[in-house]
Order: C-alpha cells, then structure tokens, then sequence
C-alpha cells in the first residue's frame, strides 16, 4: 500500500470519455487508479495502473488479462454482489488508503445517470475531509462547502455556481464580472451560471449549504 506522503494525489481514470487530455492530468508521482474500462485505457496507452478494480464487465476476457498483466494490484469485484459503482469503488477506494486530494478522470460522458452520481461523489469526499475534482475534455467540477480562492485558467474560461443542497447561503463573490454580495443561490436558479473571472484569480465566498464550482468551455 503507498504512502501518501510519497505520492500526495491519486488520479483515478474511470470508464466515462477519456481522450489525451486525461492523459495530460498524470503528474509523476499520481497513484493511478484504473476502475474497469478505464484501467484498460491506461493500459493500451503504455501506463502500468498502481490498482486496476471494478466488476470488469466492461471488457472482454483478453482485455482483463492485459490489465492483471500491467496493473501493480488488482481488486475484482462481482457484478451483481456489489453496492458501488466501479468508480465510487475507486474513489473510497483511495480515501482507505489515505489519499485526501483526488481527481477523477472519465466520471462524465454519455451516460447522464452515472455522470450525476458521479458528480454527487464529491459530497463522500468533502465528507471524509478529501478535496475531489471530476474533469473531462470541457468540464473540472469541485464541491465548495466553505468560502475558497479561485484561480483563473485559460482552459476554462466559464464559471457557475450551483447549489447541491437546497440552498447556499452568503455567497459573495469577488473579482467576477458579475459579483455576488451575500446572496442566497437555491436549487432551480440559474443566477450563478456562467461567470467569469475578472482577475488572476477570484474569492468566493459561503455561509452555508454547499456549492458546484463548474469551469467549462464550449
């Protein structure tokens, strides 16, 4: 089992759309996580996962043994006989082992029921005081559920804000084009969407409830 302290982030690829751009997310010392046909991924492009795990049934007989060839671990999961999804299993997964800051790779695509359960992983994460990040080729989306610095980033030159809970309270927002003082966002208002920042970097501000931070681009 690694020790965090060597190797601070883990990089899960799951099996939603990947392109090279997830490619480019590895920093050298990631713990690489492939869940089912996202470890497959990692290894038809010359990347030896740390773990391969999930239930496996999204590729054939052959894949999965190129996959227990390459990966350092493997964790075979039943199909049927299991609560999680393959990518929840990767994402607690890496919280057991330590990991407290995590992005996820392939949680988005075609599927929009495995997207949004996805997206609501962030909250298991911010719930085991782990910081998780879901990117994909025009999306990075993070859970804030206290006030927070934002840097600016050419790759995603939008920002919305949308609240998981019911509401979130005593948002302000500080160096966007179009601030916000003390508001109060609730689910079905678009108010927060599509901002953008101003400045090298903004301040976002939360007294309660907890916030999506969506950077896109079209």
């Amino acid at each position: 089992m690694p020790n965090p302290s060597s190797s601070e982030r883990a990089l899960i690829f799951t099996g939603g759309s990947l392109g090279p751009w997830s490619l480019a997310l590895a920093q050298p010392d990631d713990y690489l996580i492939g869940a089912d046909r996202g470890a497959l991924y990692l290894v038809e492009h010359g990347i030896a996962p740390d773990l391969a795990l999930g239930d496996f049934d999204s590729v054939d007989g052959e894949a999965l043994a190129r996959i227990r060839a390459a990966a350092a671990e493997t964790a075979e999961y039943d199909p049927v006989d299991k609560d999680w999804s393959d990518t929840e299993l990767a994402l607690r997964e890496a919280l057991a082992r330590g990991y407290r800051d995590i992005v996820i790779a392939g949680g988005l695509g075609t599927r929009f029921d495995h997207s949004l359960a996805n997206v609501q992983l962030l909250v298991v994460a911010a719930e085991a005081g782990a910081k998780a990040i879901l990117v994909d080729a025009h999306n990075e989306i993070r859970l804030l559920t206290e006030g927070g610095r934002l840097e600016a980033d050419a790759r995603y030159p939008f920002v919305s804000l949308l609240p998981l809970t019911a509401e979130a309270t005593g948002v302000t927002l500080t160096g966007f084009a179009y601030p916000l003082s003390d508001a109060t966002l609730r689910q079905g208002m678009s108010l927060g969407v599509s901002n953008v920042l101003t400045a090298d970097e903004g301040f976002i501000a939360l007294r309660g409830g907890s916030l999506l931070v969506i950077r896109s681009r079209d």
